[in-house]
């Protein structure tokens, strides 16, 4: 299963009345781990840069300026996310801008139903308590010592941890293998092909060795149990 965990930031709080994105960060999870595979974007968001929105995340007109504007990065952001289900923290802010700037050409719409709410889903998990990035980090012990201002990627990153620990942890499932875990619902194993040698290992046992502890089994050992597996009958060992 392919899953995208994925943060915006933003000029604003408001898509509808001229707000813009104007960094993009994904992490792709593939059976709830890391891939290794990132989508990382910087935006120029064609318009100034409030001081409460850069206090947030740090990010001025002048660093954005020469950045490529959304219609540039829109397909291939597009092609990474495509058929995996998005999991973002409040994610009706970050959909809701995305399908903003989507519309502005004409794209089709993030589908609600490809997307998870990592808020809610801590909201249910932990009510009452406070259900932020940072609380999270601080409730599972994961270290987000980095985050001294907001930044897509890092965030992703850091939710993407959390994301785990809130769907059980990464021992959610004790299946042996990806059909046991798949067919109980928990964490399908991920499939590694193990390399082969060019050449087998030569035998660290001489010949010699090999008919000496024959001779020991055979000879030294009153009737072994064993000697019936091997179809080893008295008379024939003598």
């Amino acid at each position: 299963m392919r899953e995208i965990v994925l943060d915006t930031e933003t000029t604003g709080v408001e898509p509808n009345n001229g707000d813009r994105i104007v960094e993009i960060g994904c992490v792709e999870l593939v059976n709830h781990c890391p891939s290794g595979r990132t989508y990382h974007v910087y935006i120029n968001p064609e318009r100034s840069m409030p001081v409460e929105a850069f206090n947030v995340h740090g990010l001025s007109e002048a660093f954005l300026s020469d950045k490529p504007v959304f219609s540039a990065v829109a397909q291939e952001f597009a092609e990474f996310i495509a058929d995996a289900r998005l999991v973002i923290h409040n994610a009706a802010f970050d959909v809701g801008f995305i399908n903003m700037e989507f519309a502005r050409l004409g794209m089709p719409p993030i589908e609600p139903a490809y997307v998870v709410d990592s808020l809610s889903m801590a909201r249910r998990k932990h009510p009452g308590a406070s259900n932020s990035l940072d609380a999270l980090c601080s409730r599972y012990g994961i270290d987000n010592s980095r985050r001294t201002k907001h930044g897509a990627l890092l965030d992703s990153e850091i939710l993407a941890e959390v994301y785990i620990e809130l769907i059980g942890g990464k021992q959610a499932s004790l299946g042996l293998g990806v059909e046991a875990a798949a067919g109980r619902g928990g964490l399908a194993a991920v499939a590694v092909e193990k390399p082969q040698r060019e050449r087998p290992l030569a035998p660290r046992l001489d010949e010699a060795a090999l008919k000496a502890h024959e001779a020991f089994i055979l000879g030294s050992l009153k009737t072994p149990l064993w000697k019936g597996y091997l179809g080893i009958t008295d008379e024939a060992a003598q």
